[in-house]
């Protein structure tokens, strides 16, 4: 009995403590409230169904189309200010888990990286492995808060081609100064040969180089001329679903030495350097009382990863062969989602009103992606038309999405196009 009741008073001591020092999700640890530690998490869940790329096989069976289960993303965020000039953040997690992948996926790290600040707001210096990336808004976005089913993935140019799902092993800098919001990083790329998609074969198309790599150098700066966004982490927000009024116009870069290579005519192989390039503009703001809101992106971006570059890119694919070397696709529903051209990309989306059905919203959303790349005489258009059912903003949310896709040929054959839908459940905290 004793042993009951030294339980029942420490488990009501405890409570006690904590139900002083938790606010918003927040362990303070101090009476300032200027030290605390977060946990926060998001679990994304999928039901697709849709037609595959022909010549798609799994496990070397032929499948023309299917419907699959998975886990899209699963993320828990440990964070937290040490003191007043001490930050640090980690995340762990499990991204696109299916029924052909392997059981009993183990958590990765996603992020681990610590910032001290030599000013408050204007310049902290970090190092480890984090999402502090150039190019563009959405080449580090926050996955919980994304306005459809992803962001547009080809703003994250080497994901997991020399990084580990877009976070970059180096040292970075960040700040505000007035309303310009600035991050710069130097990352030591991961080696290619430890990539899912590493292959030894040098061939007249350009394609990541083996050799030991440069370092490579990121910048994104935004002019925020409106509401100031936080930047605590590297990332940006998809949608405040009008909680903000925010207009910002951002620029760019990603560069590294020799990251490339190729055969030439003489079968002599040159290397290149990885350059890009991106503008874009982010307008999320309310336009009513009622709580309605819109949400606008779009992009520009000019992508060099030397002569005839591509990349398919599947997101969860369900299907792991092809038996049509014909197709530039592969299998299932990859499509050429990176190469060396220009890409523009926007998202547009309306949040009816708040308390539209109950106490739950509708979002509505729609967007296009149209690259040129030099491969291919025909562009790569990419679209996709969406609904949000907000039951609680981004904390509970049903998405819907359809997605089409176009299916390229080596044989000049006309492009077909193929689509597929998406309902994803979200739980955010």
């Amino acid at each position: 009995m004793k042993y009951i009741i030294l339980c029942v008073l420490f488990i009501s001591t405890t409570t006690s403590i904590l139900s002083q020092s938790l606010k918003d999700g927040k362990l303070y640890l101090n009476e300032s409230g200027d030290q605390y530690l977060k946990l926060s998490f998001v679990s994304q869940f999928w039901i697709r169904t849709g037609d595959y790329n022909p010549g798609t096989t799994i496990f070397g069976k032929p499948k023309l189309s299917g419907t699959d289960f998975g886990i899209r993303r699963f993320r828990v965020q440990l964070f937290g200010q040490l003191s007043e000039r001490v930050f640090f953040y980690s995340q762990f997690g499990e991204n696109n888990f299916n029924f052909i992948g392997d059981r009993k996926p183990s958590f990765f790290v996603h992020d681990i990286y610590s910032e001290y600040a030599l000013h408050k707001t204007k310049l902290s210096i970090g190092v480890g492995l984090s999402g502090w990336s150039g190019l563009a808004r959405f080449a580090s976005p926050s996955a919980g808060t994304i306005m459809g089913v992803d962001a547009p993935l080809f703003e994250q140019t080497t994901n997991d081609v020399t990084d580990q799902f877009l976070r970059k092993l180096g040292v970075f800098a960040k700040g505000k100064l007035g309303k310009l919001d600035y991050r710069v990083s130097i990352a030591q790329p991961l080696a290619f040969q430890k990539s899912p998609v590493y292959t030894s074969v040098i061939t007249k198309n350009s394609n990541f180089s083996s050799q030991p790599p440069h370092f490579q150098y990121n910048g994104y700066f935004q002019f925020q001329f409106l509401e100031q966004e936080s930047n605590l982490t590297p990332y940006t927000v998809g949608t405040y679903h009008g909680k903000k009024t925010v207009f910002n116009i951002g620029a760019g870069v990603v560069y590294q030495k020799n990251a490339m290579n190729h055969l030439n005519p003489s079968n002599d192989t040159i290397s290149t350097d990885l350059l890009q390039l991106g503008l874009d503009v982010f307008w999320d703001a309310p336009i009513a009382a009622d709580g309605s809101s819109i949400s606008l992106y779009s992009t520009v971006a000019h992508l060099d990863y030397g002569p005839n570059y591509i990349r398919n890119l599947g997101v969860m694919n369900p299907t792991n062969g092809d038996s049509d070397a014909n197709v530039i696709n592969g299998g299932g529903y990859a499509f050429p989602m990176y190469g060396t051209g220009n890409v523009f990309y926007t998202q547009v989306g309306y949040k009816f009103k708040d308390n539209l059905l109950g106490t739950a919203t509708l979002m509505p959303y729609v967007t296009y992606q149209h690259a040129q790349y030099e491969r291919f005489s025909q562009a790569v258009n990419f679209y996709s038309l969406g609904i949000n059912f907000l039951m609680n903003q981004h904390k509970s949310k049903l998405t819907l999405a359809y997605e089409n896709r176009p299916v390229f040929f080596d044989n000049e054959n006309p492009v077909l196009r193929k689509g597929s839908s998406v309902l994803q459940y979200q739980i955010y905290f």
